[in-house]
């Protein structure tokens, strides 16, 4: 027996190391969009673009590496999508604070989240709070998201009597990122793997071809990321203005990385014979690891990635899976001319689809019960309305605990719920 099957136990979960690769290669590029995203999302927070595209592809080798060699799961981690946008759109140009601050809060939800772990209270916070609210926060972040997409894209314009209207469809950059969401959209639909990559590259190329982009080259040494790391404040990330800041990195990180190891689990069949989730602890300290690694190094939120489906789905069972991800995410540290290539444009279609796939929790809401859907509704349009995924979770939680009062269904309340809405309502009223 290899060091390979001995460590990854490879015969008992009936794989090999080429189907292992195989599963790797193929997470790696339905995620690997991250690597242009990114950087591109974090730049407009006024970090250097360079230095968080290093960032994002060592963190996101660092949190694969401990998620595949400690944990053992074929799951990989990187810089999560709606928590980068949280962090410049709403943290930084929305809240004022500076990219440090916002990098201080990120180390600190990270930490919680270890700390949680260790206290072995995380399950007990994932199972208080309510389905419905879990299903507004993440249809809300795939709404921002759509919101951020159609901005950057130039399809939503600001406009003094109605808030926003409709842009100039005929720009440039409206069509690009519209073509570029078709096809990605298209592709997936027939199971192309990298559908989201193929998009942004493809988009990247035709508008280079057409004289609307300029080509940076395709590969080179890393750049430093001297300009980012180790640049966190913590002391201005612990004011108490940052509460609900650090509050909403750690809530989404927290349902966002339990959402994923269960349906990851589930769909490669890796669950306990009791129904539970072996080795949880150790996912879970692997997600939170990987976040304040890549708070140091210079990047928003590292977590689990949905997509990693796509590898269980190609035969990927072990952690071998996720480790070949990290060496993937190794080896595109040197392609950051390609990345810094990537004009907002062509991942604007991106963003789009992801905010697709998420928005798709609004189908499994309780439309007939109207203390279900109420709070679903409000928390989802909540966040891309003000611009900020905090807000919208607190109005998902004051609205649920106030309804389901009104409407005497105390029964559905818990503590854990009542007194984080008493806490939002602070919020609202002394911040």
């Amino acid at each position: 027996m290899t060091f390979l099957d001995r460590h990854f136990k490879l015969s008992e979960h009936n794989t090999s190391v080429k189907t292992e690769v195989i599963a790797g290669v193929t997470t790696f590029l339905t995620m690997a969009y991250i690597i242009f995203v990114n950087p591109s999302i974090l730049a407009q927070a006024g970090m250097d673009e360079g230095a968080v595209f290093v960032a994002t592809c060592l963190a996101a080798a660092l949190g694969c590496l401990i998620m595949g060699i400690w944990a053992n799961y074929p799951i990989a981690l990187a810089p999560g999508m709606g928590l980068n946008a949280f962090f410049t759109y709403s943290v930084v140009l929305g809240m004022g604070h500076t990219w440090q601050v916002a990098l201080g809060a990120v180390f600190l939800s990270g930490l919680c989240f270890f700390l949680l772990g260790i206290l072995r209270v995380r399950e007990w916070i994932i199972n208080a709070i309510p389905f419905t609210l879990r299903l507004g926060i993440a249809s809300g972040i795939g709404l921002f998201l759509a919101m951020i997409a159609l901005k950057n894209a130039g399809i939503v314009v600001a406009n003094e009597a109605t808030f926003v209207t409709v842009g100039d469809l005929t720009a440039p950059s409206a069509v690009y990122a519209l073509v570029g969401f078709f096809v990605i959209t298209a592709l997936a639909y027939r199971r192309v793997t990298g559908a989201v990559l193929i998009g942004i590259l493809g988009v990247t190329l035709v508008a280079t071809l057409l004289g609307h982009n300029q080509y940076g080259g395709l590969m080179s040494m890393p750049p430093s990321v001297v300009p980012t790391f180790m640049q966190m404040d913590l002391p201005g990330a612990l004011d108490v203005a940052m509460i609900s800041v650090v509050f909403a990195f750690l809530f989404v990180d927290l349902f966002d990385t339990s959402g994923t190891l269960v349906g990851v689990a589930h769909r490669g069949n890796l669950m306990a014979e009791d129904g539970k989730l072996p080795r949880l602890g150790r996912a879970m300290m692997a997600d939170s690891s990987a976040t304040m690694a890549g708070a140091v190094l210079g990047t928003s939120t590292t977590t689990s990635y949905i997509e990693s489906t796509a590898g269980i789905a190609s035969g990927g069972r072990t952690g071998l899976t996720a480790v070949v991800v990290a060496v993937m995410f190794l080896v595109s540290l040197f392609f950051a001319p390609l990345a810094g290539s990537i004009p907002a444009y062509a991942t604007a279609g991106a963003l789009l689809y992801v905010a697709v796939l998420m928005a798709g929790s609004l189908s499994h809401a309780d439309w007939n019960d109207p203390t279900e859907a109420a709070p679903v509704l409000l928390a989802a349009i909540g966040m891309p309305l003000t611009y900020s995924i905090a807000e919208g979770i607190a109005l998902g939680f004051v609205s649920y605990v106030a309804i389901k009062l009104l409407a005497g269904r105390f029964k559905d309340l818990n503590p854990a719920v009542v007194i984080l809405a008493l806490m939002f309502v602070g919020k609202f009223v002394y911040l």
